[in-house]
């Protein structure tokens, strides 16, 4: 008998035994032996593609699947009850206290996050997977340090659950089968569904996925497998676990329909992932010079017309294959003690959420809470009573490879304030990550790992490029190094010394630098800060 997963933490965390069972580590090396080479071989293919991007400077959709997009009679599997109306989701990661309240919230789907809004610290990873199965049990509350205690509400008005595991760029160093560590990936997704599969059938439910950072229709096929060996591992028919796939690369958005195909039994639609989106394409590109360029991040709205011809085509691609277009973030976050911060926020929330609607986006995201009315109110003044808007084809919607590749259309530029403003997102951001902490309230925004890659891959693109922000002066290494550290002295004096002392800000400035400046570019900032956690 092959010997089960390694546990290589140095130190346990409470309850870790419930979790890391002999069972579901032996479920872990069984995942990790069949799929992870095949996970190293897609990755070695990411690299390969993106240096033929480079020499090239194209990207198109792919002749050889030109049959698939064609063929207009293929549909995904119909989606099961609990997924049929998707019009408000909230996302979050797994700690007990954001459990609680996403599962309480009003959202039909809480995306319960291992990926981008959590710090995969070792505490995370598994005290995210107790807390699920907590929920599950109907065993879980939680108390505030002033004593608020939050308890679930009945289960009909609950969130449905869909879990979003790591990316398959990281992997989990405390878990190891034969001296190599697991991919997160195969750890968040084999845990989760180890434990729940059969809880959650029993529930009406079912174990629902988001998957993170796909590139291409392999990558999508090697999940499809993962799924169809997991439901034939603990006796579930195929089919069982859905998953929907985040459109949150450049290179999946020209492959919308081979990604739905290769897992039509088990898909249940697409995302819109904006910010990571963006990110994408500046590191798929980055070597193509002003063409590429993005001004400031916030300068970069929905309405620009490659964000727009992304999102249509998500939308037509979707309802035409029967699955689920789901929309992008809302992540603000109200403030108590401004109303007119608010005001002018829940306007552009709204106005967003609206659009969203009528273009035929089934759901949407927030951030917050207190977002979900807002939300909910946009889709249901397009829905009403209806679940979705699948019969919404947009046959109108016809969008080229140009088109998804227009950045030059933008007219802003990128400002001093917006390089200053990437500083001080990435910075207050990757401290709060090395400290465990995935998902942070800054300037009003929930930012998570994806805006942290924004900032500070569009300070190495205006650097590398040699932009001339508007005003006049030069983004040059120099200038984000002074930026840097007047930010770093901004947060000692906000903070105080003592407070100063406790963070972890040295790191996080000289991890930010690292990723912003270095000559090559680092193709996930998460990779060389896992080796800072803990």
């Amino acid at each position: 008998m092959s010997a089960p997963a390694t546990v290589t933490a140095p130190r346990p965390v409470q309850r870790q035994h419930e979790v890391l069972t002999d069972a579901a580590l032996a479920f872990l090396a069984a995942l990790h032996r069949r799929f992870t080479p095949r996970r190293d071989e897609l990755l070695a293919r990411r690299t390969e593609r993106r240096a033929e991007i480079a020499r090239t400077g194209r990207l198109d959709f792919l002749p050889e699947t030109a049959h698939i997009r064609a063929d207009p009679d293929w549909r995904v599997a119909p989606a099961p009850p609990a997924l049929q109306d998707r019009r408000v989701e909230i996302t979050g990661p797994t700690d007990r206290k954001m459990t609680v309240n996403a599962l309480n919230s009003g959202a039909r789907v809480w995306l319960a996050d291992f990926e981008d809004a959590s710090s995969p610290t070792w505490e995370n990873v598994i005290g995210g997977q107790l807390n699920l199965i907590d929920a599950f049990e109907r065993r879980i509350d939680f108390t505030s340090p002033e004593g608020k205690r939050y308890a679930l509400r009945p289960a009909e008005e609950l969130a449905t659950v869909v879990a979003r595991p790591r990316g398959w760029h990281l992997d989990e160093r405390h878990l190891t089968v034969d001296g190599r560590p697991v991919p997160g990936a195969l750890v968040d997704f084999g845990l989760y569904f180890f434990h729940n599969a059969h809880r959650l059938v029993a529930l009406g439910k079912g174990p629902y996925f988001y998957l993170p950072k796909t590139e291409s229709y392999l990558e999508a096929r090697l999940w499809n497998d993962v799924f169809l060996f997991a439901q034939e591992y603990v006796g579930l028919p195929p089919g069982t676990v859905r998953a929907t796939v985040l459109i949150e690369t450049i290179t999946a958005a020209f492959e919308m329909d081979e990604i739905l195909h290769e897992l039509r039994e088990h898909a249940s639609g697409l995302n819109a992932g904006r910010w990571d989106y963006l990110f994408s394409l500046i590191k798929t590109f980055r070597d193509a010079g002003e063409h590429f360029v993005l001004p400031d991040r916030n300068a970069v709205a929905m309405t620009a017309p490659f964000m727009r011809a992304y999102t249509e085509l998500l939308v037509r691609t979707c309802h035409r294959r029967g699955a689920h277009a789901i929309g992008g973030m809302a992540a603000f976050i109200p403030s108590r003690k401004d109303p007119e911060v608010n005001r002018t926020a829940f306007e552009k929330v709204r106005a967003d959420k609206d659009r969203e609607a009528a273009d035929g986006f089934d759901g949407s995201w927030v951030a917050h809470p207190d977002l979900v009315p807002l939300a909910r109110e946009s889709f249901d003044a397009v829905l009403g009573e209806r679940p979705h808007q699948k019969g919404q084809l947009r046959d109108d919607v016809s969008v080229t490879a140009d088109q998804l590749l227009a950045v030059d259309s933008l007219k802003a530029r990128p400002t001093a304030e917006g390089l200053r403003n990437a500083v001080a997102v990435g910075l207050r951001y990757i401290e709060a990550w090395l400290r465990g902490v995935g998902a942070v309230a800054i300037f009003n925004l929930m930012e998570d790992a994806a805006t942290a890659e924004i900032s500070r891959s569009q300070i190495w693109q205006w650097v590398h490029a040699g932009v001339v922000l508007e005003g006049g002066e030069k983004a040059t290494a120099e200038v984000v190094r002074a930026v840097a550290g007047r930010e770093l002295a901004a947060v000692r004096d906000a903070v105080g010394a003592e407070a100063f002392a406790a963070g972890r800000w040295r790191e996080a400035h000289d991890l930010l630098l690292k990723v912003a400046l270095d000559e090559e570019f680092v193709e996930f900032l998460t990779v060389p800060g896992c080796e800072l956690l803990e």
